[in-house]
């Protein structure tokens, strides 16, 4: 298998509706590039995984534990492990998100 991979080519993975992803896995990192449209909501949660979040394009509402802040293109934000986030996208958005461990369950 090639080490060059084209986005497009990659299958959609469906976060939750209105959130979309196309995932590259190593054995120990994910790296998605996330297409999510406006109004879509990220519920809270929180995993092991430490994520940072990279803002390429629109307006994203970001809340990392209980601080929020609306994150536009150029902005990165680090959630460390376990620690409680969400999402709201005021746009549509395209964000490329990293995380480590590997996301196995996004395989």
């Amino acid at each position: 298998m090639s080490p060059f991979l084209q986005v497009e080519d990659i299958p959609d993975f469906k976060i939750v509706p209105g959130i979309v992803g196309k995932m590259i896995h190593t054995d120990q990192m994910t790296v998605a590039h996330v297409r999510i449209e406006a109004g879509s909501v990220l519920p809270e949660h929180h995993h092991v995984h430490e994520q940072i979040t990279n803002i390429i394009s629109g307006e994203l509402e970001l809340t990392v534990a209980g601080e929020t802040q609306v994150c536009t293109a150029g902005m990165s934000v680090v959630i460390p492990s376990h620690v409680p986030h969400s999402a709201r996208a005021l746009t549509d958005c395209y964000a490329i998100d990293v995380f480590q461990p590997a996301r196995t369950e996004y395989r």
